[in-house]
């Protein structure tokens, strides 16, 4: 109903004996289409399909960044298999874009979906409210805790994961935090309630990269 069936009817001209995948977050079905009306689309489940669950469950903290490349990397994160996304106001992001991130929310809650949608996944991330970093990083539970950083003491992610996932894999499912700063960089602040929190600095190589593409390449 709502949304979702205006797409199906109106945009995809979605017909009655046509074939669907449908999720509710925990299960999938193949589904065909019943009836399609002007508020809802009606389906009768065909069959239980097989579902894969990852046993690696990663949080992504993105800082807050100009709206068109913030929003590239949650879609893109979200296609890569990301469980969690908690947007950070870090105190380099712009004021301006941290002022209005609030009345954003509904439309990054759709970039999700329609990834997710895109990416054939079981379920949809899970968008928290911006935070600050130094609260974020407390409210991180994940066994795993790295802060991709420019600074020359910084491993290499590799480095990091290899020893880490060993002592986990035998635990089932791996949680992973991978925290990513705005241009600009983190600041001393911010570092130092990193390392509070428990958090690894990590580096992606000699490069310097947009949050964008630090996103993807971790």
């Amino acid at each position: 109903s709502g949304e979702a069936a205006h797409h199906l009817g109106r945009v995809l001209r979605a017909e009655s004996g046509q074939l669907y995948e449908l999720s509710d977050g925990e299960s999938v079905w193949l589904a065909r289409i019943e009836t399609v009306g002007r508020e809802e689309v009606h389906f009768s489940l065909v069959e239980s399909l097989p579902v894969y669950v990852s046993p690696v469950r990663i949080t992504l903290l993105p800082a807050i960044v100009k709206f068109d490349r913030f929003e590239w990397a949650i879609e893109k994160a979200t296609e890569l298999g990301v469980d969690e996304i908690v947007p950070l106001a870090a105190e380099r992001s712009e004021k301006g874009l941290l002022a209005a991130a609030a009345k954003r929310a509904g439309r990054w809650e759709r970039i999700l979906t329609e990834s997710a949608q895109q990416a054939r996944r079981l379920r949809v991330p899970v968008l928290r409210e911006a935070a600050k970093p130094q609260d974020a990083f407390l409210d991180v539970s994940a066994q795993i805790r790295l802060l991709l950083s420019e600074r020359a003491g910084a491993s290499p992610m590799r480095d990091l994961l290899e020893p880490q996932a060993a002592r986990v894999r035998g635990e089932g499912v791996i949680t992973v935090a991978i925290a990513i700063g705005p241009e600009g960089g983190w600041t001393g602040a911010e570092f130092s309630s990193c390392k509070s929190a428990g958090f690894a600095e990590a580096a992606l190589g000699i490069n310097i990269l947009r949050t964008e593409t630090a996103v993807c390449a971790a």
